[in-house]
């Protein structure tokens, strides 16, 4: 399993190719990365050859899938992201399906589904995938919809195409219903990315409840092929952050 960098959590005040470069320096070979807004998107791809770093993914621009009234806008903001992706050699985007609009959950599910099936010729036309993100909704996300591990990989098998996925946040679904090592590797089908943090506070991943030695054997083990974003606010400041996580983490 390769592990991710989001440049946002650890380097943001650097300037982003600069942060590309420190990646690489610190000896991680894969950074992602939210609002692509406002990045040289050539300079970011330059910078990406130059130091081997892959930047995994970035975010889609609208994040409102649960209400079929919007699901033009988020169809548009979706091929302006694939543009802005295959720009900076980026391969997958990350996108929330939006807030709990109060109408009954089978029809905000419907339109989830829906908006990816109508996403399916914008993502084969690119090569882009698209990654559905269940958040919790107990700390960080009051009164978003998609919550359920489960719920996610439903969607993921009722839309049934290779470029739509899950991107599984350990430290989101252990807030919300923990089973965290099966439900990733009994849903390898479904799960294109990982993210974690350690909980509670999504901070340093030894300072929280999980065992990550165990959870990153377990996914290895049952084969996951994907990258781990280590999405959490450092608290020993960055350098030294990531240094502990490769001593505490990395093996051999």
């Amino acid at each position: 399993m390769r592990i991710c960098i989001p440049i946002p959590c650890f380097f943001p005040d650097m300037d982003f190719v600069s942060a590309i470069h420190k990646v690489g320096e610190l000896g991680f070979d894969a950074a992602e990365t939210y609002n692509w807004k406002g990045l040289d998107l050539e300079a970011v791809r330059n910078a990406c050859e130059e130091t081997n770093v892959e930047l995994i993914s970035m975010c889609t621009t609208e994040f409102n899938m649960t209400n079929p009234e919007m699901r033009q806008k988020w169809l548009k903001g979706l091929k302006e992201s694939c543009r802005a992706a295959g720009l900076a050699g980026v391969k997958h985007l990350i996108t929330q399906v939006g807030r709990d609009t109060g109408a009954e959950r089978r029809l905000q599910h419907e339109s989830i589904v829906n908006a990816l099936r109508a996403a399916r010729p914008i993502l084969e036309d690119t090569g882009v995938t698209i990654m559905i993100e269940p958040l919790n909704t107990l700390v960080n996300h009051p009164g978003y919809y998609l919550w359920k591990a489960k719920e996610a990989f439903d969607i993921i098998h009722e839309v049934d195409h290779p470029l739509v996925k899950v991107v599984y946040d350990i430290y989101h679904q252990q807030v919300m219903e923990g089973n965290i090592i099966p439900n990733i590797t009994n849903n390898l089908d479904c799960i294109a990315h990982l993210h974690a943090a350690g909980h509670p506070g999504r901070i340093e991943l030894q300072f929280g409840e999980n065992d990550y030695h165990v959870i990153f054997d377990a996914v290895d083990k049952a084969g996951y092929q994907g990258a781990c974003g280590l999405e959490y606010n450092p608290t020993l400041g960055s350098v030294e952050s990531l240094e502990s996580f490769k001593r505490i983490y990395r093996k051999g």
